[in-house]
């Protein structure tokens, strides 16, 4: 089984800073893409960021320039650094991987349980 676990969401004043972490952990023998989504009440789940497994990173228009993705391969683990925060980013955000268990099995894609972000004043 594979799993991934999300921390650090939480409530920030706009203008404030939020760091997220997602672990992934279980039988696992390649980790190829790690992304964020977020998905606000009433809304479609949409993209936030996405890095590949050679740091590559690409992201949502909505977020350029104030949010930043990166991944420690070594740990299984990626990171989402918000900063400048609105409110319109308030949202439960979700992390999502690329995995593949075993050199035999085909590649899945797997979520975590999602953390909820609130930027209000």
């Amino acid at each position: 089984q594979v799993q991934l676990v999300e921390s650090g969401g939480g409530l920030v004043q706009p203008g404030g800073s939020l760091g997220l972490s997602c672990t992934a952990s279980g039988s696992i023998f390649r980790i190829y893409g790690m992304a964020w989504y977020r998905q606000a009440p009433g809304k479609q789940r949409e993209l936030v960021a996405l890095i590949t497994s050679s740091g590559s990173a690409t992201y949502a228009d909505s977020v350029k320039g104030r949010f930043t993705i990166s991944r420690d391969n070594a740990k299984n683990t990626v990171y989402l650094q918000m900063n400048s925060l609105k409110p319109e980013d308030t949202a439960v955000y979700y992390c999502n991987a690329d995995i593949q268990r075993t050199a035999t099995i085909v590649r899945l894609y797997y979520w975590g349980q999602g953390t909820q972000v609130a930027v209000s004043s």
